[in-house]
């Protein structure tokens, strides 16, 4: 089990140890898509859902889970997070609306914010589903993916493709 860095020696997880490494400025962005019907999209943008203001709500909420990342996910270290961003914007999607979210997190540590941008896009996503299902319970969710990051030991990562947004 010693090539498996979250398994103890007797096979049991475990959090790593990152006290050695070094603290460096690290960030990390990940996106996620709502595709909503034309319906949605008018009350949202609009600000007329009957829950509020589902983009302000959204933002809000995909700033908290980032904070309470290492609550959800267990092998993720507490760490402080220096800033949290999520921004939005809408693409037109054969005759529906694709919501993009783009979470970007960063902070100066011994571990990166992958996911914590990871989950910040997914609660924002959730949350404008709950927001919305209302109208329609047929919203759809992802593909979620980290596009970027940067800092640490194994240097930054930007991706490429990006992936199909729909299973057609």
């Amino acid at each position: 089990m010693s090539e498996f860095t979250h398994f103890n020696e007797q096979g049991r997880a475990k959090m790593v140890d990152i006290s050695e490494k070094s603290h460096t400025t690290r960030s990390a962005a990940a996106q996620s898509s709502v595709l909503v019907n034309q319906e949605i999209y008018q009350s949202i943008t609009n600000q007329t859902m009957k829950k509020g203001d589902v983009l302000s709500v959204s933002q809000v909420a995909g700033i908290m889970a980032a904070k309470q990342t290492s609550a959800l996910i267990p092998m993720c270290h507490p760490i402080s997070i220096s800033g949290v961003d999520l921004s939005f914007r809408w693409q037109e999607k054969n005759e529906n609306y694709e919501l993009i979210i783009l979470a970007t997190v960063k902070t100066t540590g011994g571990t990166g914010v992958e996911m914590e941008a990871l989950t910040a896009a997914s609660v924002c996503a959730l949350t404008v589903y709950d927001m919305c299902k209302a109208i329609d319970k047929g919203i759809v969710i992802g593909p979620t993916f980290l596009k970027e990051k940067t800092g640490g030991k194994n240097g930054d990562y930007h991706r490429q493709t990006i992936p199909s947004t729909f299973i057609e």
